[in-house]
């Protein structure tokens, strides 16, 4: 049997997936979570063979997720399910170690044949996306992406300066650079920018 773990936000879509991956004869769902930090905890206690999630949810992302279990050395592998097609996103998952990344209108018995496969040790992608996910490389630096989160977040310069530990200038200088390299006319715009294309 292939244990899973499903953490997803929406309690109707979190219900649904544990319903239908439960049909399957070779998967059992040993729990779900409605937020990251539940999901953290259930994988921990469970060890299950994959963590089914969406990317965002309270607590921890599911990003944030798969980073920790690779961290903590888990056996648990990651499988994406979401809504986000930005090729950014998928980036960045493949970064944090996720082994599927499927969008949320696939097919359920697409979904049971990913998690076998996640579970046997293949990579699985959604269709279309991974050659898109390398055709425009993320500019921004960690630092930049931080504090243009906390700009997208309604926060100015002197409030970002105190968040961060950093120099008023400094800031202004990180936001600058990261307003240069995408373009944009402010940080707002800038933040925006990178939101729609995953890099935030």
């Amino acid at each position: 049997m292939i244990d899973i773990v499903i953490a997803e936000d929406q309690t109707m879509l979190r219900d649904a997936l544990a319903t239908l991956l439960s049909l399957e004869s070779d998967i059992a769902v040993a729990g779900t979570a409605a937020t990251g930090r539940e999901a953290l905890d259930l994988v921990r206690r469970h060890e299950p063979a994959v963590l089914v999630t969406d990317i965002e949810m309270p607590g921890l992302t599911g990003l944030e997720l798969a980073a920790q279990l690779r961290r903590d050395g888990a056996r648990t592998r990651v499988l994406i399910v979401t809504t986000f097609d930005r090729p950014g996103y998928l980036r960045r998952a493949l970064e944090a170690g996720v082994s599927g990344y499927l969008l949320k209108d696939t097919p359920s018995t697409e979904l049971a044949e990913a998690v076998r496969r996640v579970a046997a040790g293949e990579r699985v992608i959604a269709p279309g996306l991974a050659e898109q996910a390398w055709s425009e490389a993320d500019p921004l630096t960690d630092t930049e992406r931080r504090l243009l989160r906390l700009a997208e977040a309604g926060m100015d310069s002197p409030a970002i300066a105190e968040a961060e530990g950093l120099a008023r200038g400094t800031v202004r200088n990180y936001l600058h650079s990261a307003i240069s390299k995408l373009g944009a006319a402010n940080r707002i715009e800038a933040a925006r920018l990178a939101r729609e294309r995953g890099w935030l």
